[in-house]
C-alpha cells in the first residue's frame, strides 16, 4: 500500500505540474503581444489546446489511476484515465492511457490466456489517497503474495455493482469486462450493433467507445467530431459527465429534438401523431407537396404582365416547360428554382422580341444580339415578372412548408392526416417534427447565390484594398540603395494582395463539435445511438445523412422498444442503408440488476413470447420484490413507501404513468409533477420512456397494469437493490 501511495504522490505531482505549465501558457498567451490577425489566430489556437489540457486534467484528477499490470518480465505499468509522461527527454510514459494497446491486458487476461501478465492490480483511490487494493495472480508458478489477492477477481466490479447511484452514470474504465472491451476496440469502419439487454452496459460500453475512437482515430475525428444521440434531455446529463472523466471533451450530445440547428423542439404529439409523423411514408407524402409547389397557370388562363413595352403572357404551354426543364435539373426545389426562372425571361424575351423586332414582310427579325440582350436585362429586373416566378415557383423555407403542410396534411391517409393537423402557429415545434424539417430541408435545398455573391464581392473589396496598401508600399520604399539592392524586405516583397487579404478574415476557433451543432449538413466521423431500437424510420434518413461513411455504433434493446414509430428490429432499420452489411454483438450479462428482480421482469415478456432469455445476473441480493394494495389512498400509499426509504439507503425513483404524476406529487416534499426530472435529488418522478437509460438503488413502480408490456419491462430493470410496486387497480397476471 505504502509503495503504491507512493507512485500516485509522485504521478500527482508530475500532474500538478502539467497543470501549472498550461495554465501559465493560456496566461501568456491572453497577454496582448501583437494585434495583428495572425498573432490573434495562434494566441486563440493555443489557448484552446492548452484549456483543452487543463479541462482533461481537472476532470481526471480525483481517480487518475485504477491499475497496475506486472509482467512476467519483471516489467510493470500503471493504467489511468489518460496517458501521462515523465518530464525528461525522452518522455517516459509514467502513466499508460487505458485505451493504449499496452493496457489491454489489464481487461482481457485470464489465468489460462495470461497474454504476458503474472499479475493483475486494482487501486481503489479516494482522491489522491489509497483506500485499497486487489490483486489477481494470472501465473500459477508465481508465489510471490502481497497480502492483497482477490481468490475471484470480482470484488472491485461487485463493489461497483453494489454502490449507492449518485445521479449521474459513472464510468466502467476500472471494471471494462473482456465482452465489453472486444466492442470498445473494434474497428471503427462500418455499423457495429450492440445489443444488450436492461443493465448489460450497453450505454456504458458505447460512451467507452467513443473515448476509444477519439484517442485510436484523434486527427481524423478531431476535425469530424462524434455524435451521441440519446432519447431524453435528462439522460444526456445523466450521461454528460462519462467522456470529461476519460478525458474527452470534444463530443457533440444531442436529443433527436436538437438536430434541426435553429429549431428548439419542445412541443409534444400524441402518441398517434408521432407514430404517423415518424412513418416512412411520410418521406414520399412531403416529396409530392413540395412538387405541388411548383404550379402552372391554369389552361386558357394566362397570367398577364405588365411591362414598358405591353403586356407579356405567361400561358400554361411556356411554365410547363420551363417546369419540366428546371425538374429534369435534379435539382432540390430552391436550387431548381432559378433554372425556372430563366426558361421563363428567356420566353417572355422573345416574346418581345417578336412583338418589336418582327418583320412585317416576314424577313429576319430587325434586331440585334445586343439589342436582344437589353430587352432580357429589362425582363430579368421586371418586378412583375420575379412576383409572377414566384407565384408559380415560390422560394420555401423548411420552417414555413412544414407548417403549411400540417395545417391540411396532403397524401396520407384520412385518418393520419388528422392525427397531425396542427394549425399555423398552433403549438411548438416537436421532437417529430425535427426529422420533418430535416426531410423537407433536403427537399428544398438552400439557395446561397446571392450569399456567395456577396461574399465574393466583399472578397474582392478586401483584395483591392491591399493592393492599394502594398503599392503605398512600394511608393515609400527608401531610395537610398539606389545603385544596390536592398537587404531590407518590404511587406510587397514577401505576401501578394490575394494572400494579405485572406489575413483579414476572421477565423472560427468553434470546436469541431461547435460548428457541428450549428450546421445541418455536417458529415460526422461517428455516430453514436443510445435506445436505437426507438428511432422512427425518419429519424434513421436524417441520422444517415449525417453519416454518409455509415461508421456508427447502434446501441439498444428490441425488447424495449415502447414508441410506436420505434422500428425494433435492427434489419428493417438498417436495410435501407447498408443491407446486411453491419456487425451485430450481444452483451448477455446484467450487472445492474439483481437475479430476483429480473426474474420478475422477464416473466413479463415470458407472457408474450414464451421463448424470451434476459440477461443473466451476476449477482443476487436475496431482496425479493414486493406489491402494495394502495387501497383507495394511492399517493399516500406512494408516499408511505417513499419514506420507509432513508436518504442513507440510496436514490429512489417512483415510475408511474404520466396522468398520474400530480396525484402522486402532491404529497411528496421536494418533488414536481411535470417539472424536467433532477437525477440528483433522493427521489424523482418519472414516467418509463423518462427512465430509459437510467439505474436508481430502489425503484416503485405504480399502477403496473397501465403500462405496455415494454414499458413495464423498463420500469421494473432500473433498480439495482430494491423492487416495490403499488397499485390500485387490478395488478397484470404476469405480476401476480
Amino acid at each position: 500500500m505504502q509503495k503504491e501511495q507512493g507512485f500516485i504522490d509522485r504521478l500527482y505531482d508530475r500532474v500538478d505540474a502539467l497543470r501549472g505549465v498550461a495554465a501559465q501558457q493560456v496566461q501568456d498567451a491572453l497577454t496582448p503581444v501583437g494585434t495583428g490577425l495572425q498573432a490573434r489566430h495562434e494566441r486563440d489556437v493555443l489557448v484552446a489546446e492548452r484549456s483543452g489540457l487543463l479541462a482533461a486534467l481537472n476532470a481526471v484528477d480525483g481517480s487518475l489511476c485504477f491499475g497496475r499490470i506486472d509482467l512476467s518480465s519483471g516489467a510493470a505499468h500503471h493504467i489511468g484515465r489518460v496517458g501521462i509522461r515523465e518530464d525528461d527527454t525522452a518522455h517516459t510514459p509514467l502513466l499508460i492511457d487505458w485505451r493504449a494497446p499496452v493496457a489491454r491486458p489489464f481487461y482481457l487476461a485470464t489465468g489460462h490466456t495470461t497474454m504476458g501478465l503474472r499479475r493483475r492490480r486494482h487501486i481503489t483511490t479516494e482522491g489522491r489517497v489509497v483506500t485499497e487494493l486487489h490483486d489477481e495472480i494470472l501465473d500459477v508458478g508465481d508465489r510471490e503474495r502481497t497480502g492483497f489477492e482477490d481468490p475471484s477477481g470480482d470484488a472491485v466490479l461487485l463493489a461497483a455493482v453494489n454502490s449507492a447511484r449518485t445521479g449521474r452514470m459513472g464510468d466502467i474504465v476500472r471494471t471494462i469486462q473482456a465482452e465489453q472491451d472486444r466492442i470498445i476496440r473494434a474497428p471503427h469502419r462500418g455499423v457495429l450493433v450492440v445489443e444488450g439487454g436492461p443493465g448489460t452496459g450497453k450505454t456504458a460500453v458505447a460512451l467507452h467507445r467513443a473515448a476509444f475512437l477519439l484517442y485510436e482515430h484523434r486527427e481524423l475525428l478531431a476535425k469530424r467530431a462524434v455524435l451521441i444521440v440519446g432519447p431524453n434531455p435528462a439522460f444526456l446529463r445523466y450521461i454528460g459527465e462519462v467522456l470529461p472523466a476519460l478525458g474527452e471533451t470534444g463530443v457533440l450530445l444531442a436529443t433527436q429534438a436538437e438536430l434541426f440547428p435553429g429549431v428548439h423542439a419542445d412541443g409534444t404529439d400524441t402518441r398517434r401523431a408521432a407514430a404517423v409523423k415518424g412513418g416512412a411514408a411520410m418521406a414520399e407524402a412531403l416529396a409530392l407537396a413540395v412538387r405541388d409547389r411548383q404550379q402552372l397557370p391554369e389552361p386558357g388562363a394566362p397570367l398577364v404582365i405588365a411591362h414598358d413595352d405591353g403586356d407579356l403572357v405567361l400561358d400554361w404551354e411556356i411554365a410547363y416547360e420551363a417546369r419540366q426543364a428546371a425538374r429534369d435539373t435534379l435539382l432540390p426545389h430552391n436550387l431548381a428554382r432559378p433554372h425556372f426562372a430563366f426558361r421563363i425571361i428567356d420566353a417572355l424575351t422573345s416574346q418581345l422580341t417578336e412583338r418589336i423586332g418582327a418583320d412585317p414582310h416576314g424577313g429576319p427579325n430587325f434586331l440585334g444580339p445586343d439589342d436582344i440582350a437589353q430587352l432580357g436585362s429589362n425582363v430579368a429586373v421586371s418586378k412583375e415578372v420575379h412576383s409572377a416566378v414566384d407565384e408559380l415557383w415560390p422560394p420555401l423555407t423548411p420552417e414555413r412548408f412544414l407548417s403549411d403542410y400540417l395545417a391540411g396534411p396532403l397524401y396520407v391517409p384520412a385518418e393520419d392526416a388528422e392525427a397531425i393537423r396542427r394549425a399555423p402557429g398552433e403549438g411548438t415545434w416537436t421532437p417529430a417534427d425535427v426529422p420533418l424539417l430535416d426531410e423537407v430541408a433536403e427537399l428544398l435545398g438552400v439557395d446561397d447565390s446571392a450569399e456567395r455573391a456577396a461574399a465574393e464581392a466583399e472578397r474582392q473589396e478586401r483584395i483591392a484594398y491591399a493592393q492599394g496598401v502594398l503599392e503605398l508600399s512600394r511608393g515609400s520604399e527608401s531610395y537610398e540603395f539606389e545603385d544596390e539592392e536592398s537587404e531590407t524586405l518590404a511587406a510587397h516583397d514577401i505576401i501578394d494582395a490575394e494572400r494579405m487579404a485572406e489575413r483579414q478574415e476572421e477565423a472560427d476557433h468553434r470546436s469541431a463539435a461547435e460548428r457541428a451543432a450549428a450546421d445541418r449538413t455536417w458529415a460526422f466521423g461517428h455516430i453514436i445511438v443510445d435506445e436505437a431500437q426507438e428511432l422512427s424510420p425518419m429519424a434513421w434518413r436524417l441520422l444517415m445523412r449525417r453519416s454518409p461513411t455509415r461508421a456508427m455504433t447502434l446501441v439498444g434493446d428490441p425488447a424495449q422498444t415502447s414508441e410506436e414509430a420505434g422500428v425494433g428490429s435492427w434489419e428493417k432499420i438498417l436495410e435501407p442503408y447498408v443491407g446486411d452489411r453491419f456487425e451485430h454483438a450481444t452483451l448477455k450479462v446484467n450487472y445492474r440488476t439483481p437475479a430476483e428482480i429480473m426474474e420478475l421482469a422477464a416473466g413479463v415478456v415470458r407472457a408474450e413470447d414464451p421463448s424470451f432469455e434476459p440477461p443473466g445476473s451476476v449477482r443476487s441480493t436475496g431482496e425479493v420484490p414486493w406489491t402494495r394494495d394502495a387501497g383507495e389512498d394511492l399517493a399516500g400509499a406512494v408516499a408511505l413507501a417513499v419514506g420507509e426509504l432513508t436518504p442513507e439507503e440510496g436514490r429512489l425513483a417512483v415510475i408511474a404513468p404520466a396522468a398520474l404524476h400530480e396525484e402522486i406529487a402532491a404529497p411528496l416534499e421536494g418533488v414536481t409533477a411535470g417539472a424536467e426530472p433532477d437525477l440528483a435529488r433522493p427521489v424523482v418522478l418519472l414516467d418509463p420512456r423518462q427512465a430509459k437509460g437510467l439505474e436508481f438503488d430502489h425503484v416503485l413502480v405504480v399502477e403496473p397494469a397501465r403500462f405496455g408490456t415494454s414499458d413495464l419491462y423498463v420500469a421494473l430493470t432500473r433498480a439495482t437493490q430494491r423492487l416495490g410496486i403499488i397499485h390500485r387497480e387490478k395488478l397484470p397476471d404476469s405480476l401476480r
